[in-house]
């Protein structure tokens, strides 16, 4: 039976399925689509907006440029009317013309201020006052042509800067005007001293007056570009008026003095009133005032006091920076709240800094102006400040001070220069009982007073820096006096070696100038930094920190440069000590060179010198006692040479004398500390070298000198830690003075020289190879097989005789056999190579008879031969090769 549909019916019924699907597939789709955006919302595109092309230029921009052309060519057209068109109209004309013209271009910019036009009112306003120039030039050409041209200039200057003030003032949005009116009110007072016939002292007033008028504006007016442009003419006429006064202080003191003093006053008195310069404005009213007080003690004092009072004066200066002011608590209250009165005397424009403090301690609570009350959660101070100088003033003061300090400091320095180098750079024979001429005979001896009064400055300081300053200039003092005060040689010998001394025992035992001090701060993290020293003693901490920094008054007159937290990175004691040391030694040497003119001097200096390390190497620390050590070694060494050149010693007794240096440094050695003792071994050598040299130009002596040294090696030798390389030295110092010896006895037999190296070769080859079976012979035996077979082999060569080859070739078959018996590749080998070439010497003088008594086709037909044997036989003999090869390489 056909159950199936007709095939119209059957497409109506997959057509209406179909249908069915597609409205299915897009329920789903949409149901697709609805579950994504739940699930994942989009995000708003930002709106696309066009971007707008960038100008070469900005409109403001573009419109200063064409106002500045154009107010630049209007006044090049006015300044071109007024000087060369100025001759064609009459004086009506040019009167009406240039009035017109300026009230035209001082008016327009009121009411283009008006209407907002700011910058054209600037470039218009501009023109205004290049016209009142040019209107003064022709009043002085047209009406007042008799008037004198600096004074006229002079009343003009001041008459428009007065008008140019006003103009500006009533137009306060122009920036112009006030600043071209500073600028024209530095002219009237120059100039009019000028005028008058004025000399430098008045020309010097009149800047000054007028620099002073310049820090008044900066000090009270508030436009930026004025202050920027009497600032700017302040330092320009203040400076020069100050450089003019510097000048008169040489030449006319008094009048220099007034000069200086006022400008000091004038600089202190800005620098109190600005902060932002205060140090840099009191530096300069320091110098002033120490120009001038110097110049006026230099009328009253001997010209050789001229630098000691200039430095006194210094120094009496730089001790204002301990008027500093520190914070004393007068009132406290608990709890929360605001305090009453006062909450900080210290002044915000004085750079003064404080802090708010919170917990059970008090706290500094610092304001400006008169004052606001602080408030806490804890115990709130008020402070009030001891002090009455800021710290910015105090630190440029000081700091001029310091400067002109320095600046005497070094001007004293020369004769500690001499003092010091002098014996150095020899000019007389030794021990000729002659002394170099002072160099420095006529230099003032008041510079000695310049070091007295730089080192007592430095030692009140409490400070590191300041103490190995007076350290220094303390050493440089000894120095310098007996230059100075021209002592003699006795007196100036002796007070370098006390000098010396001094500066020694200062670096043994420094803590006398260690009271008081800190250990040398460092920030946290520094690469030196270490545990915080225990003269700091220990800081209060609060809840939220650190304490605070100290603060500044005579309670703590020097404070530290910086409040952040800061850890130990050296030792007081250790700075002071290597200073002093590098002064001590400096002593020492030159105390050695000036003694070498006397030769009792000289042994008492060396001996004194080789005292004094010998204590610092004993009782110093660090790398001061190996310095010590090496340095009283050589001091020995000198005291032998003197020795030696007292009692006439030839020069192979002087190597002979030296020796005694390296045997007691070897005796030394065995006591001392490891880095002494190895300073002290290796300058003990280094001095037994230089006797091996003395003693070279004699070879007996030499090789006298060689053995004692292997002595002396042989005997460090006994000691574990020197051991393997003094017995070395020993070995090599031995067989040199043997080799020296035969020399000496002209001995030129090879083996003479070799046996001795190979004998004691293979003794220690064998005992290395009973230690190690697995070392190589080469090592082991081959260097004192080689010593000895190899140049016997040469001279064999050359030998005309019988009994060497013959001896050479035994020898070389006892070590080829014995080669042999024991796999011994090197004995194998060396003793086959010598022995072959030796019996080829040996038989060479038969072959070449024989080859010549020989048929000379015979040589050929011979060779050939054995090419057609070896060809024969070739892959026989390759392994023959082959298995050779193997076994040697089996050898040891």
């Amino acid at each position: 039976m056909d159950n199936s549909l007709p095939p119209a019916d059957e497409l109506v019924l997959v057509d209406r399925e179909l249908a069915q699907l597609d409205a299915r597939r897009s329920q789903l789709l949409a149901r697709r689509a609805w579950l994504i955006q739940v699930l994942y919302p989009p995000v708003a595109a930002a709106p696309l907006h066009p971007r707008t092309p960038l100008a070469d230029s900005t409109p403001r921009s573009a419109q200063n440029v064409l106002l500045t052309l154009g107010g630049t060519l209007l006044t090049i057209a006015a300044v071109a009317f007024t000087l060369v068109s100025w001759g064609s109209m009459g004086i009506g004309g040019r009167a009406a013309v240039l009035a017109v013209v300026t009230g035209a271009a001082l008016a327009a910019p009121v009411a283009l201020l008006r209407k907002g036009l700011v910058s054209t009112a600037e470039s218009v306003a501009a023109l205004g006052l290049v016209l009142m120039v040019l209107d003064a030039y022709a009043l002085h050409r047209v009406a007042l042509p008799e008037t004198d041209g600096l004074g006229y200039a002079a009343v003009a200057s001041a008459v428009l800067a007065g008008a140019w003030t006003a103009y500006g003032s009533a137009l306060s949005r122009l920036r112009i005007p006030r600043p071209v009116a500073v600028v024209a009110a530095q002219l009237p007072l120059p100039l009019g001293v000028l005028a008058a016939g004025g000399g430098p002292t008045a020309l010097a007033w009149a800047a000054l007056v007028t620099a002073a008028a310049d820090a008044a504006v900066v000090l009270w007016t508030r436009p930026a570009a004025v202050r920027i442009t009497a600032g700017a003419a302040a330092t320009v006429l203040g400076g020069w008026s100050l450089l003019t006064g510097g000048w008169l202080s040489l030449v006319s003191p008094w009048s220099g003095a007034a000069l200086l003093l006022t400008g000091a006053a004038i600089t202190l008195y800005a620098s109190w009133r600005a902060p932002a310069v205060a140090t840099a404005a009191s530096a300069i009213s320091g110098l002033a005032l120490l120009t001038a007080t110097g110049g006026l003690l230099r009328t009253a004092l001997p010209a050789d006091w001229s630098v000691p009072g200039y430095v006194l004066c210094a120094l009496a200066l730089t001790s204002v920076w301990r008027l500093g002011g520190t914070a004393a608590p007068v009132s406290a209250g608990g709890g929360s709240g605001t305090g009453s009165g006062p909450a900080a005397t210290a002044d915000t424009r004085s750079g003064a800094v404080g802090t708010t403090g919170s917990g059970t301690g008090p706290a500094v609570s610092v304001g400006a102006g008169s004052g606001a009350a602080g408030t806490g959660s804890g115990a709130v101070a008020s402070v009030r400040g001891r002090g009455w100088l800021p710290r910015g003033i105090r630190l440029g003061l000081a700091g001029a001070g310091a400067g002109v300090a320095g600046l005497g400091v070094a001007w004293a320095l020369p004769p500690a220069v001499v003092g010091l180098l002098g014996p150095v750079a020899r000019t007389t024979e030794v021990w000729s009982g002659e002394h170099a001429v002072n160099a420095l005979a006529s230099y003032p001896a008041t510079a000695a007073l310049v070091l007295v009064a730089a080192v007592a400055a430095l030692a009140v300081v409490p400070r590191l820096w300041a103490r190995c300053g007076a350290l220094a200039l303390a050493w440089a003092l000894l120095t310098a006096l007996p230059v100075s005060l021209d002592l003699p040689y006795a007196v100036t010998l002796a007070l370098q070696l006390l000098t010396t001394a001094a500066a020694l025992w200062v670096a043994v035992r420094p803590g006398p100038l260690t009271r008081g001090l800190r250990a040398v701060d460092a920030p946290a993290g520094h690469p030196g930094a270490r545990a915080t020293a225990k003269a700091d003693g220990p800081r209060e901490a609060g809840p939220e920190g650190p304490a605070a920094p100290q603060g500044f008054g005579p309670a703590t007159p020097w404070p530290a440069w910086a409040p952040s937290p800061r850890v130990q990175a050296a030792e007081p004691g250790t700075v002071l000590g290597w200073t002093a040391y590098v002064g001590g030694l400096a002593s020492a040497l030159s105390a050695v060179a000036l003694a070498l003119d006397v030769r009792t001097a000289t042994f008492a200096a060396l001996g004194a010198v080789l005292a004094l390390l010998a204590g610092v190497a004993v009782l110093g620390t660090d790398a001061r006692r190996v310095v010590s050590a090496t340095g009283a070694v050589l001091a020995a060494t000198g005291l032998v040479f003197a020795v030696a050149a007292a009692a006439g010693f030839e020069d192979r007794w002087t190597a002979l004398a030296l020796l005694l240096v390296p045997a007691a440094t070897a005796a030394i050695g065995s006591r001392a500390p490891r880095p002494v003792a190895l300073a002290v071994e290796v300058t003990g050598g280094a001095v037994g070298l230089l006797a091996l040299g003395i003693a070279a130009s004699r070879p007996a002596y030499l090789a006298l000198a060689l053995a004692l040294g292997g002595v002396i090696a042989a005997a460090t030798a006994v000691r574990p830690e020197r051991r393997r390389f003094a017995s070395w030295t020993a070995a090599v110092l031995f067989l040199l003075a043997t080799w020296v010896r035969l020399a000496v006895w002209d001995v030129t037999t090879p083996e003479a020289y070799t046996l001795p190296v190979t004998a004691p070769a293979l003794t220690v080859g064998f005992l290395r190879r009973r230690r190690d079976p697995g070392a190589s012979s080469w090592t082991a035996y081959g260097p004192g097989l080689a010593v000895t077979l190899l140049p016997s082999l040469a001279a064999a060569w050359t030998d005309p005789e019988w009994a060497r080859p013959l001896a050479l070739g035994v020898a070389a078959l006892a070590v080829t056999l014995l080669g042999a018996r024991f796999r011994l590749q090197a004995l194998l080998v060396l003793g086959g190579a010598v022995l072959a070439l030796d019996g080829l010497h040996e038989l060479a003088p038969y072959v070449v008879q024989v080859v010549g008594a020989l048929p000379r086709w015979l040589p050929p037909a011979l060779a050939g031969l054995v090419l057609l044997a070896v060809g024969a036989t070739y892959e026989q003999r390759l392994r023959d090769a082959r298995r050779l090869r193997e076994r040697l390489a089996r050898m040891r």
